[in-house]
């Protein structure tokens, strides 16, 4: 690993959920403590979300209660060696697949939300952006019934209610036209918008490295900078715990949490 970061200067950094499950945010995927591994939950699908009601209402209860713990989680080791590897010019950008803008927060620059960011809500009819915080205001005004605090969360930042709960909340449209509020995160089903992709893949093109970080990159929408990676012929290597999709691509992975592994590299 050391030898990695010596030998590159323009490194394409792909990170997902495994770096930020040591700030405290639960996984999907993760052996036998992922969310998949540890409840019969799957997070709701695109079409859901914008066909029903009826799921917009409890998703949206859900995360009001969610979101003043999951918006105030911090960075932790990992996203502050990023922050310091960029400034020592290592790195040619971060392309996360985390929505809680931790890489942000630890004071990255360079930094692509391959699946956008919670802290974001736009309407789906006007394209209208809005502040997550501006827009919990507005569910509290509208549900002042509802406690907005939890201990429990799950990797999108929602957590379980009663169903009760879910159909007394009240959920507000756009200010402007009426039209559907939704995080601006790409929701399973979903695609990732083109152009945001080809930004990524032109960053690619201009690395001559990539590391994946915390990702089983079981989801194609990360995946596919592998198979670019590999058709260019830029070295790749990875540090996760388990195996990847990528693995036998990879020049070398080493199992681990990240925070193990970079503090002990010196750049």
């Amino acid at each position: 690993m050391q030898e990695f970061v010596d030998n590159h200067r323009k490194i394409f950094v792909l990170t997902g959920a495994g770096i930020s499950t040591e700030s405290g945010i639960p996984d999907y995927r993760s052996e036998g403590v992922g969310l998949y591994a540890t409840s019969n939950k799957r997070p709701v699908q695109f079409k859901t979300f914008m066909d029903s009601a009826k799921a917009r209402q409890s998703y949206w209860a859900r995360n009001y209660i969610g979101w003043p713990r999951f918006s105030t989680f911090q960075p932790n080791i990992t996203h502050l060696t990023l922050a310091e590897w960029e400034k020592k010019g290592k790195i040619q950008c971060v392309v996360t697949q985390n929505v809680d803008r931790l890489h942000h927060k630890a004071g990255s620059t360079k930094v692509h939300e391959l699946h956008g960011t919670a802290f974001n809500v736009i309407c789906m009819s006007c394209s209208k952006m809005v502040d997550r915080h501006s827009f919990q205001s507005r569910l509290r005004i509208l549900n002042p019934h509802m406690s907005s605090h939890s201990s429990e969360i799950r990797p999108d930042g929602d957590v379980e209610l009663t169903e009760e709960e879910v159909n007394q909340f009240q959920v507000p449209p756009c200010k402007h036209c009426g039209g559907i509020m939704k995080p601006y995160i790409v929701f399973f089903g979903d695609n990732v918008p083109k152009d945001r992709v080809e930004r990524v893949k032109q960053e690619l093109s201009e690395s001559d490295g990539l590391l994946v970080l915390g990702s089983s990159l079981f989801v194609y929408s990360g995946y596919r900078f592998i198979l670019q990676a590999v058709d260019m012929g830029i070295p790749l290597c990875a540090v996760n715990i388990g195996t990847t999709r990528a693995d036998k691509h990879l020049d070398f992975r080493i199992s681990a949490r990240c925070g193990e592994v970079l503090p002990q590299i010196v750049v």
